[in-house]
């Protein structure tokens, strides 16, 4: 079970105008605003559930992944997975956890990927037995096979998203976090990315919290959407819903922004 209540979340942010002068000025008197990433978040998910979290740029989505992760402290209001504060019981929160940010790697650049998933294993004391039969049932599943001996940075995106969903998987967390793991990503690649999320959902009833700017993951996986905006959680409803005020096409972009405009963000 997730649960975030009353959940604030706010950044200071340095500003100041272009030009030398403003950049002088900067070095005696600085300038901040606040932007307020999470305003009262609050929603529950059960285990395993897919549920989709979609929002525009700056939304509030990757702050709430990195809060629900641990990587972030909030500045007020509730939040446990699993029994958990993300926060306050890190070791044991990461050891039920698995993350995968579409723009950033777990995974050592230079060496092979095989060599990484070991060193993962060691870092989660994962059992042997369980380390071993989870790689043969990831690598089965991703089409992994020769990527397994290939340095990270000689992978595709298409190929590196998989090694980095089977890496996140190894130590078989309750839990999983995509945020845009589909990101960049040919629609071959989208297609086994989304096969296999399934797949793992139905195997081990993982829960997972996906989010993404491309509809079709969400039309594909999740049977529950939540959409927020400017920080704030506008909509909780299944993915009938969301489809039916999009125009019944999910897939292009015109019915998203339009979904967007009828929020105000």
């Amino acid at each position: 079970m997730i649960e975030m209540k009353g959940i604030n979340k706010t950044y200071r942010v340095r500003r100041r105008e272009a030009g030398l002068g403003n950049a002088l000025k900067s070095l005696f008197a600085h300038d901040y605003t606040e932007v307020h990433a999470l305003l009262n978040m609050s929603f529950s998910i059960p285990d395993g559930q897919i549920v989709g979290y979609i929002g525009p740029n700056g939304a509030g989505k990757s702050t709430t992944i990195k809060i629900l992760s641990g990587i972030l402290h909030p500045d007020a209001g509730a939040c446990t997975v699993d029994g958990l504060v993300p926060w306050e019981d890190r070791k044991r929160h990461v050891a039920r956890l698995g993350v995968v940010f579409g723009q950033r790697s777990q995974l050592w650049w230079d060496v092979p990927v095989m060599e990484s998933f070991l060193l993962l294993r060691d870092i989660y004391r994962t059992p042997k037995e369980m380390f071993q039969g989870n790689l043969e049932r990831l690598t089965d599943l991703l089409d992994l096979g020769d990527l397994l001996k290939t340095p990270a940075r000689m992978l595709s995106l298409g190929q590196r998203m998989r090694c980095e969903i089977a890496a996140a998987l190894l130590h078989s967390p309750k839990v999983l976090f995509l945020d845009e793991p589909t990101i960049g990503l040919d629609a071959v690649s989208k297609l086994k990315v989304r096969e296999f999320i399934l797949e793992q959902n139905r195997l081990c009833g993982t829960t997972v919290l996906l989010t993404t700017h491309d509809m079709q993951d969400i039309d594909a996986l999740c049977s529950r959407v939540l959409l927020i905006g400017k920080g704030q959680l506008l909509l909780d409803g299944d993915t009938a819903q969301i489809r039916a005020m999009a125009g019944e096409n999910l897939s292009t972009e015109e019915s998203v922004a339009d979904l967007y405009r009828r929020f105000g963000i």
